[in-house]
C-alpha cells in the first residue's frame, strides 16, 4: 500500500503497447533503450513499473498509478 497525504492506495493498471502493424522491431539496443524510458517516464510521473516484458512486437507493463492521474494523463504524456 502506498499513501498520499490524506489517502492509502494500491491502484495497479496493466497496460500493453503495440507497434503499429504490430512490427517486430523491439529488440536490441531498441529494448534497453525502452526498459530506460519507460522506467524514466514513469518516475516523472511519480508512478512505478511493477512488472514488465517487452516482446518483439508489443510491450507489456503492471503499472502503480496514484490516484492523483488519470490513467490516460500518465500513458499519453
Amino acid at each position: 500500500m502506498e499513501s498520499l497525504s490524506h489517502s492509502r492506495y494500491d491502484c495497479k493498471y496493466h497496460v500493453v503497447f503495440v507497434p503499429k502493424f504490430r512490427k517486430k522491431a523491439l529488440f536490441g539496443k531498441i529494448r534497453e533503450y525502452l526498459k530506460g524510458v519507460f522506467h524514466e517516464l514513469a518516475r516523472q510521473k511519480g508512478c512505478g513499473i511493477v512488472s514488465g516484458h517487452i516482446a518483439l512486437d508489443h510491450v507489456h507493463m503492471c503499472i502503480s498509478i496514484p490516484p492523483k492521474y488519470a490513467v490516460s494523463e500518465v500513458i499519453v504524456t
